[in-house]
C-alpha cells in the first residue's frame, strides 16, 4: 500500500510522506460530519415533513452505499499539504513574514491558521507573486465561505470566463491577463443556492 501510494502522491506532485498524508487524511476525517449521520436530525419535525412531502429522501446512508465525504477528504487533505507556510508563502511574494500576516489580517490573501501556524493555499500564488488581481477576488468571497470552498471555485472550469473557447478556472483566467471583475462577480455567489 505504501508503494502505491507514494506513486501516486508523486504523480500529483505531492511532497509528502505516505504515513503523514495518511495522517492528514485522518485528520479531516475527523472534522466531518459524524460517519453515519441521519438526515432527519438536522430538521425540525415540521422541515422534515415539508422536504419529505417534495420527495427528498432523509434517510440515513444504507450499507453498501458510497460514503460522499470521502471526496472531501481527500481534497482537504490535500489543499493542507500543498499549502504554504508563511515563510514560504513570504519568500515567494519577496516580503517579510509579518507581511504575510498583515495580508492575511486584511483579507489581501487566504488562509488558516493550523498547530504549525499559518497556512496559505497555493492556488493563490504564481511562481514569483500573488495570483493578479487576487485581492478583488478575495473581497468578494463571503465571509463564511472556507478555504476549501474557495480552493475549489478557483480551480474549477466557469463557463463565465471562456478562454480560447473553453471555460477557464478563475485561477486561469486571472493568470491570463484576465478581468478580475466576472471573477469577483462569480465569487461573491459562493454558498448562495444556483
Amino acid at each position: 500500500m505504501t508503494a502505491a501510494l507514494r506513486s501516486v502522491l508523486a504523480k500529483a506532485g505531492l511532497r509528502v510522506d505516505p504515513d503523514e498524508f495518511l495522517s492528514l487524511v485522518e485528520d479531516a476525517a475527523r472534522k466531518l460530519s459524524p460517519a453515519d449521520p441521519d438526515p432527519a436530525d438536522y430538521f425540525s419535525a415540521a422541515q422534515r415533513q415539508a422536504l419529505t412531502d417534495v420527495g427528498l429522501d432523509l434517510r440515513p446512508r444504507r450499507p453498501g452505499e458510497v460514503d460522499h465525504r470521502a471526496r472531501a477528504v481527500a481534497a482537504q487533505a490535500v489543499l493542507r499539504d500543498s499549502a504554504l507556510t508563511a515563510n514560504d508563502a513570504a519568500g515567494t511574494v519577496g516580503v517579510d513574514t509579518s507581511r504575510i500576516r498583515h495580508r492575511l489580517a486584511v483579507g489581501q490573501l487566504s488562509g488558516w491558521k493550523d498547530r504549525g501556524g499559518w497556512r496559505l493555499p497555493a492556488w493563490q500564488f504564481t511562481n514569483s507573486g500573488v495570483l493578479p488581481g487576487l485581492e478583488a477576488v478575495l473581497q468578494a468571497v463571503p465571509d463564511d465561505q472556507p478555504p476549501l470552498v474557495v480552493a475549489a471555485f478557483m480551480t474549477t472550469p466557469q463557463r463565465d470566463l471562456p478562454l480560447n473557447g473553453s471555460p477557464a478556472t478563475p485561477r486561469e483566467w486571472l493568470l491570463a491577463g484576465g478581468d478580475p471583475a466576472p471573477v469577483a462577480a462569480l465569487a461573491s455567489m459562493l454558498g448562495t443556492p444556483a
